[in-house]
């Protein structure tokens, strides 16, 4: 028993899902996680709250505001309408927008850890030696905090893999399209074909641990990250 057309095309899905998502992410939250690692800014809670409201709230309640949020009528929607882009929602680029939201606490609070643990000092060391700010940041900041980013793109990865509501409420279970590894095990579940279920659930445990266990083996041996 092997996998079907239909489920190796849900796995690779699934991992271009990933990749894409973990690349949108660092774009977005590395200069956030800078951010809120620096400002003493009185609303920096909020913000703080708020990318981090996807650890606590259901992955449904996300995917339906989400859902709507992409629709014709939504405000992504109407945006993406008006750029000629086409529906967001039940799409793969509605799927890597509502993953980038839903995976955004797992890569910015890792980041933002490792900058507030840099301290002020190697900056200003940099500073006097007439680094500018951009300078400071890509020759100091990203090789002390490599860290936080690799903690940041392992989670990111591994937590896209396994999404199911968010992505079920905005792609549905559209083949080649927005059919992922978690609906497509869910499908042969629900059709009672535990075989293929099985070896789909396999396949993404297997993966997932391997990802944590290069990760456990890179600390081990050059310590690099912690998870």
């Amino acid at each position: 028993m092997g996998l079907s057309a239909d489920d190796l095309t849900a796995l690779f899905l699934t991992l271009r899902l990933a990749g894409i998502t973990v690349v949108v992410l660092l774009i977005i939250g590395m200069p956030l996680a800078w951010w809120l690692s620096q400002t003493r800014c009185r609303f920096k809670a909020v913000i703080e709250a708020m990318v981090a409201l996807p650890l606590v709230l259901p992955p449904v309640v996300l995917g339906f505001y989400m859902l709507l949020a992409l629709g014709p009528n939504g405000i992504f929607g109407k945006v993406s309408h008006a750029l000629g882009g086409g529906t967001l929602a039940f799409s793969f680029t509605g799927l890597v927008i509502g993953s980038a939201f839903y995976s955004l606490p797992f890569v910015v609070q890792p980041l933002q850890g490792a900058f507030a643990n840099l301290g002020q000092r190697p900056l200003e060391v940099a500073a006097t030696l007439r680094a500018s700010p951009l300078d400071r940041f890509f020759t100091v900041v990203l090789p002390l905090a490599r860290n936080g980013f690799l903690t940041a793109v392992v989670l990111g990865f591994a937590h896209t893999l396994g999404e199911f509501g968010v992505v079920l409420m905005i792609g549905g279970n559209i083949p080649g399209v927005t059919q992922v590894v978690s609906i497509a095990i869910y499908d042969h579940v629900e059709t009672l074909q535990y075989g293929q279920a099985h070896l789909l659930s396999a396949i993404l445990l297997a993966l997932s641990f391997s990802i944590l266990l290069a990760v456990y083996a890179l600390n081990r041996r050059f310590s690099v990250v912690r998870v």
